[in-house]
């Protein structure tokens, strides 16, 4: 049963290549950015992987070609260049 929802547009700012392994796995899934940014949290809420091993082998092909190296282990670590001088 479907659910309707009222969808709001923000203004996230993610790191750079973060930003387009998550838009080539969208495109890979054949959804919208949005939507795999609303179903990867409420499965994080529930504690629930979001991903296939099929999936999780792409978002390794995504990161390899995007060159991301960051990790879960990186996250409360990060500091935007824009701000790195203040």
């Amino acid at each position: 049963m479907e659910k309707s929802v009222e969808r709001v547009q923000t203004g996230v700012r993610l790191e750079k290549r973060l930003l387009k392994v998550l838009k080539g796995l969208a495109e890979h899934l054949d959804i919208s950015l949005g939507d795999l940014i609303e179903g990867m949290a409420l499965h994080a809420f529930e504690n629930k992987p979001p991903f296939s091993k099929e999936t999780l082998d792409k978002i390794r092909q995504l990161k390899s070609v995007y060159d991301l190296d960051l990790s879960a282990a990186d996250c409360h670590k990060l500091k935007d260049e824009t701000n790195a001088g203040a």
